[in-house]
């Protein structure tokens, strides 16, 4: 199985540096998502999140990119941000590279979908008035 990278940090994410390491010299493609905090969710505004991870958050997101790798053969990558993050701000970059656009597109999509069905991170969306929602409890 290729390597992987999985991580959750406190830290900003270099989204070059989860490209970097998908990047091979027999790879013609890496695509990679990246999940940006927006100032709305639905219809209303949002100012800022906040993103908690549950101790084992880690293996869980671990656990999806080896998924991917094992499934498809390809290298992958992914990184979730946690703590205070404001608007602009990336919460998750998700990598993938292949020798080929397509597979390479699909795998990072399933990526990006098992990492929201099954990693445990909520956020606490803070709103212009002052108050606050946990999302994903």
């Amino acid at each position: 199985m290729p390597d992987v990278l999985a991580a959750i940090s406190a830290e900003p994410i270099d989204p070059h540096a989860v490209d970097d390491f998908v990047l091979s010299a027999e790879n013609g493609a890496v695509v990679s998502f990246q999940g940006i905090v927006r100032n709305h969710d639905q219809d209303r505004a949002v100012t800022a999140l906040d993103y908690q991870a549950h101790p084992e958050a880690e293996r869980f997101l671990r656990e999806c990119c080896e998924g991917v790798a094992a499934r498809t053969g390809l290298r992958v990558a992914a990184i979730h941000r946690t703590g205070p993050l404001r608007v602009g701000d990336v919460a998750l970059v998700a990598a993938v590279a292949a020798p080929h656009r397509a597979e390479a597109f699909a795998a990072c999509a399933e990526l990006v979908e098992l990492i929201k069905a099954n990693v445990p991170i909520w956020k606490r969306q803070h709103f212009p008035a002052g108050s606050s929602e946990w999302v994903g409890l």
